[in-house]
C-alpha cells in the first residue's frame, strides 16, 4: 500500500520506469508532439488539472506562483476536481502512482500544488 506522500512526479516525455506504478497524465492539454503509444500512460485525468482560464493567466504572467497556487487550491475543492482527487487517492491505495506532466518546470507548476493537496487528504492508514 502507498500513501499520498508516495505520489511520484515525472515529465511525460521521459521513458517509463519499472517502479512508476499507475501512470496518470494530470495536464488539461495533450502534450505537444507525443503519441499516445509513446506516452505509455494508464489514464488521462483532465479534471484534476487547473481550469483553462487559470492555466492561461499563470502562463501569461498575470498571476505569480503564490496567487496561482491559491486559485488552484480553491479549484481542487470544487466537486469536479474533488472527485478526481478522490480517484487519485483511490489509485494510491492499490499501487504507486506517477503523476505525469508536460511542463518544463514541474516544481513551479500545478503538479507540485496537487501533490501537496493530496498529502493533506486522508489516505490509507490516516
Amino acid at each position: 500500500m502507498t500513501s499520498a506522500a508516495d505520489f511520484r512526479v515525472r515529465r511525460v516525455y521521459e521513458p517509463p520506469e519499472a517502479d512508476d506504478g499507475r501512470r496518470v497524465l494530470v495536464d488539461r492539454l495533450w502534450p505537444r508532439g507525443l503519441s499516445k503509444e509513446r506516452a505509455e500512460l494508464d489514464e488521462w485525468l483532465k479534471d484534476v488539472a487547473p481550469s483553462g482560464g487559470l492555466r492561461k493567466a499563470y502562463h501569461a504572467g498575470e498571476l505569480d506562483f503564490e496567487a496561482f497556487e491559491a486559485h488552484y487550491r480553491a479549484e481542487l475543492a470544487e466537486p469536479d476536481h474533488a472527485a478526481a482527487v478522490g480517484h487519485l487517492l483511490d489509485l494510491a491505495r492499490a499501487s504507486a502512482v506517477t503523476l505525469l506532466t508536460a511542463t518544463k518546470e514541474p516544481d513551479r507548476s500545478h503538479v507540485t500544488v496537487l501533490v501537496e493537496h493530496l498529502k493533506q487528504r486522508p489516505g490509507p492508514g490516516r
